[in-house]
């Protein structure tokens, strides 16, 4: 290891190094901004191949997808040195995602997603692991910054594409990947020289060990994030129509949208902070509970008043996923990268559970019911987050 790589490697007790945090963060933004293309993308697309609208609809499948992978990456990454993965992230999703309008029919397409996904995986495998060792001791608060960016991304990514095609056409969209490269160059500068690993922490267990240590963590966790996915889904993916359901304005019910990710993005950085402050648990109660609440008054009353309640939610839902993140990074100092891999790759498989979840329901006895139960979902998890290790479970 050279001197400059020995001066700069994190460990658990090394001070918060905000310019590399920042620094991935702002990756991690330039990264999904372009994963957030697809959706708004998808019109042009349609009209462009004269595609059937539920067969566009498959293309995002494609991307997320090799998301179940992220186990496997991050078995390797503790094994092995797999940051030029991070580094190259940026740039391969760029590259393809701006593309996107060039491919000459679906198969192209397909294909073209496919490589962005396992970019995607990657990034979202590894990447965290490594903000998290530059963050020392103060974890919650690096998993926040890694969660702005992201949230960041995707409410800047539409915007940007929109507008694109707007003034230079479908396939002019091409000159925006040079922010993914020029990100991927940032990267690589900033961490070329760091160690694979820090020098504090033991070599990581045989994969069948580390599961076996993992469980007791894992196992409530799961429970946690399928529940907080049907509180997601319900207010990003469904709440246009629930709103439209309920009389209001189209105009007013696509801006909620708006108004429920600047919470997001508050609630992402300042819950981590106070985790690091007043513990884990202390903070997934209070995330839980105020989430409940404001879903109840949301759905209780009128429109000016939900639209203050959709800040708040937006803060008090997006509080809970940077101190998971957190929780399980410290837990299992020597498979970091495997139990991040994990928790992100259940995040994916509960996703589309709660989607096609609520679309049943709603369409069964309506929406307003499946939203109160989802307001419900939130008072599910406290047992749970009750049945997690009081202190980290060291692997």
């Amino acid at each position: 290891m050279s001197a400059k790589a020995a001066a700069i490697a994190p460990t658990e007790d090394a001070p918060f190094q905000t310019d590399q945090v920042i620094t991935i963060a702002v990756a991690h933004a330039a990264h999904d901004l372009y994963t957030s293309f697809l959706p708004a993308l998808l019109p042009a697309l349609i009209a462009k191949l004269s595609l059937p609208t539920a067969q566009a609809g498959t293309l995002a499948l494609f991307l997320q997808s090799p998301s179940l992978l992220q186990p496997l990456i991050g078995h390797l990454a503790d094994r092995g040195d797999l940051r030029y993965l991070v580094i190259m992230a940026p740039a391969i999703t760029a590259v393809f995602m701006s593309l996107l309008g060039w491919a000459p029919g679906y198969a192209v397409m397909a294909l073209m997603l496919i490589v962005v996904g396992f970019s995607t995986a990657s990034l979202h495998a590894v990447a965290p692991v490594i903000a998290g060792r530059f963050s020392g001791r103060r974890l919650g608060h690096g998993m926040g910054f890694w969660m702005v960016g992201g949230e960041l991304g995707y409410t800047v990514g539409p915007i940007v594409v929109v507008t694109a095609v707007r003034f230079l056409g479908l396939e002019g969209v091409a000159w925006l990947m040079l922010i993914g490269i020029l990100a991927s160059a940032v990267l690589f500068v900033r961490l070329r020289d760091v160690p694979d690993r820090a020098p504090s922490v033991a070599g990581p267990l045989p994969w069948r060990a580390a599961l076996h240590a993992m469980s007791a963590t894992m196992k409530p966790l799961v429970g946690i994030v399928i529940l907080r996915a049907f509180v997601v889904a319900a207010l990003v993916t469904y709440l246009p129509t629930f709103l439209t359901r309920e009389g209001t304005d189209l105009w007013l019910a696509g801006t909620s949208l708006s108004i429920f990710q600047v919470g997001s993005i508050a609630g992402a950085w300042l819950s981590g902070l106070g985790s690091d402050r007043l513990g884990r648990r202390t903070i997934l109660w209070a995330s839980l509970t105020t989430t409940t609440v404001l879903m109840a008054i949301f759905l209780a009353t009128s429109q000016a008043v939900r639209m203050v309640c959709l800040l708040l939610l937006g803060f008090s839902v997006s509080g809970t996923f940077p101190v998971l993140l957190a929780l399980v990074q410290e837990s299992f100092p020597s498979n970091r990268a495997l139990a991040n891999g994990l928790f992100m790759a259940i995040t994916f498989v509960a996703e589309p559970i709660a989607l096609i979840s609520i679309g049943v329901v709603g369409d069964w006895v309506g929406l307003r019911i499946a939203y109160i139960g989802t307001a419900v979902a939130p008072l599910l998890c406290l047992p749970l987050v009750a049945w997690l290790p009081a202190e980290p479970h060291r692997a």
